[in-house]
């Protein structure tokens, strides 16, 4: 999908349309690789933005970085360090392939804008094998030379509102913020993005103010975490904003929800009254497609992981999800008018699937997102 970069067309007022970037190949301007307190360091400057993965094979021991479609103008040879006799970019493969002295596995270095950074130590054979045996990625993640991008996330209510409460005296506002801080240290440790939170303890923000603490930092993606109450209703579900909702149940959650309405607009530059229409459709467009596939996203990952209501994806006017400018999704995380879901919710493993599916689906996101 072509991105109207909402920067481009705001600030010049022009229809100019940035070229699609690839989100996952850049290009691998050096290398080196570093012996550090018995273990190697490595470190690939990327410019560009570029998708990694590594996993471990034996016979013989190796580690092989995998760096789809990407461009290597460095060494294409590393003298060993540490646990690795040595490296070599193999291009036909796409891959990095550090052979070892010995079984070995990565961690995530210190983060590093710009940069793959990888610490690999030395493990017990039994943890390497079992690597080996799993046959999936030991680690993977992105690389970018620029700024992560910013993801807002909005745990309802708080403070003097205290959402939905459940049949055992349970609190929405505060099941939705423990939820919203896993999520959050999840995306972090993945090193996805920069994440902030619209309140981080037990305060009242007014929803405007919430949708504008977005809007001010030019976030990616806005994400609104609920637990309400609607009779009959079980299960996780995503909703996206329309002004005419999908069906009565969603209809009464907006209004449940709603209890101030946002009224600010787009910062447009000095142009004809017809040509600010224009813009305002197009980002709009743009934005409401972004809100769409974090939906798809969010329902496709949230299934792997728990139970969810039926027509998971619903759309109803929440103001929270009414900026004209950033990708916007509410997810109920399940409803505390049911009991088995109120009871799920607060257990700390069951908000963790819940914050894990969210974390993939929000990664997916930012993966394709075209950047402009």
């Amino acid at each position: 999908m072509l991105r109207f970069g909402r920067r481009a067309l705001i600030g010049a007022g022009l229809f100019a349309v940035a070229a699609p970037a690839l989100a996952s190949a850049g290009t691998l301007t050096s290398a080196t690789l570093a012996a550090s307190r018995g273990r190697a360091r490595l470190s690939i400057a990327v410019t560009g933005s570029q998708r990694w993965s590594i996993r471990a094979t034996d016979d013989p021991l190796r580690l092989v970085l995998h760096m789809p479609e990407a461009s290597w103008r460095g060494a294409t040879t590393l003298r060993g360090a540490g646990p690795v006799r040595a490296a070599r970019f193999v291009a036909a493969d796409d891959t990095l392939v550090l052979d070892l002295t010995g079984p070995a596995l990565p961690v995530a270095g210190p983060a590093r804008a710009g940069h793959i950074v990888l610490d690999i130590a030395r493990a017990p054979a039994p943890r390497f094998a079992a690597a080996v045996r799993a046959g999936r990625d030991v680690l993977a993640g992105t690389a970018r030379n620029t700024a992560l991008p910013l993801v807002v996330l909005d745990p309802g209510h708080g403070g003097r509102d205290p959402g939905a409460i459940g049949a055992t005296g349970v609190q929405e506002k505060r099941i939705v913020l423990a939820a919203a801080l896993e999520l959050k240290r999840r995306l972090e440790a993945a090193r996805t993005c920069r994440v902030l939170l619209t309140r981080s303890r037990d305060v009242f923000v007014p929803l405007a103010d919430r949708v504008e603490i977005a809007r001010r930092r030019d976030a990616a993606l806005f994400v609104s975490l609920h637990a309400d109450s609607a009779p009959g209703a079980r299960g996780a579900s995503v909703y996206t904003l329309a002004e005419t909702a999908t069906d009565s149940m969603s209809a009464a959650l907006a209004i449940r929800e709603n209890r101030a309405d946002l009224a600010g607009g787009l910062r447009l530059p000095s142009v004809s009254p017809e040509v600010q229409r224009i813009l305002i459709s197009l980002i709009r467009q743009e934005t409401r497609a972004g809100s769409h596939r974090l939906a798809r996203l969010a329902v496709r990952e949230l299934g792997e992981e728990v139970q969810l209501l039926p027509n998971t994806h619903r759309e109803a006017a929440f103001v929270v999800l009414k900026s004209p400018d950033i990708p916007s999704a509410l997810v109920e995380l399940g409803f505390l008018s049911d009991r088995r879901d109120e009871a799920a919710l607060q257990q700390r493993a069951h908000r963790a699937r819940l914050s894990l599916a969210l974390s993939r689906a929000v990664k997916q996101w930012l993966d394709a997102a075209p950047t402009g």
